[in-house]
């Protein structure tokens, strides 16, 4: 059932840890371990996950304040589940209306945790193949490895391809030159982030994405880039 889906999971007591450890594991799942909010959120900077698991008590901040920080500012649309021993309605209902799109109360059942799991991904068609996608005047065709601008196709090499899908795929996710070079060149460094600027700079010229086209590859300082949709105000402007 898991397709190889990757997890992302926050807990700094290591018994619960491993024992929801063992269940994802024998289960199919690829799931990562942090202990403290401030480790798990720069490895979600620096890597890919399908599905978050957070507790809520933490060393270093809570559960929702990570959780606040992973919708509003990487903009990490993925599904979240809570697992924790807090079991009022309000911090229920808190955890829900930050983002949380489903809360589990500490003991689990193993049954339960699997079949919540798999709702999820399920919701979130974290399975369906999807070959085209569009967005505006912009379609990707995956198969083929090429995008098309209001229907004609664009040349494109075999990096700015595969960043332009990434950032496609994750409208409005903020990416970071470290993410990118260890992603689409395979680098792990914290050298020189020309390569990234200079083929951001050559997908924004080659598929004309600017204020006219409805979106802009936005440049944030000292994080990354964005690919964001414009507000009609901005397109006009």
């Amino acid at each position: 059932m898991s397709d190889d889906l990757k997890l992302l999971y926050l807990e700094d007591d290591q018994n619960q840890a491993d024992a929801l450890l063992a269940i994802l594991q024998d289960s199919g799942y690829e799931c990562t371990h942090r202990e403290n909010a401030e480790s798990f959120l720069e490895t979600l900077k620096t890597d890919d996950f399908d599905v978050l698991i957070l507790d809520w008590e933490l060393p270093d901040m809570s559960g929702i304040e990570a959780l606040e920080k992973v919708r509003a500012f990487m903009n990490w649309s993925g599904p979240v589940l809570f697992v924790t021993n807090r079991d009022a309605e309000q911090d229920i209902v808190a955890a829900l209306e930050k983002g949380a799109d489903d809360y589990m109360v500490k003991p689990f059942r193993r049954s339960e945790l699997l079949a919540r799991l798999s709702a999820l991904v399920r919701r979130a068609g974290l399975l369906d193949e999807q070959d085209k996608i569009d967005v505006g005047p912009f379609t990707i065709e995956q198969q083929h490895r090429r995008v098309l601008v209001n229907g004609d196709a664009v040349t494109l090499t075999t990096k700015e391809f595969e960043l332009a899908l990434l950032l496609f795929k994750n409208v409005g996710r903020l990416f970071s030159r470290k993410y990118l070079l260890k992603h689409i060149w395979g680098i792990e460094s914290e050298i020189s982030t020309r390569t990234v600027d200079a083929h951001i700079s050559s997908l924004r010229r080659k598929l004309n994405i600017r204020a006219d086209s409805g979106y802009r590859i936005k440049t944030v300082y000292q994080h990354g880039y964005r690919l964001e949709q414009l507000v009609d105000s901005e397109v006009m402007a």
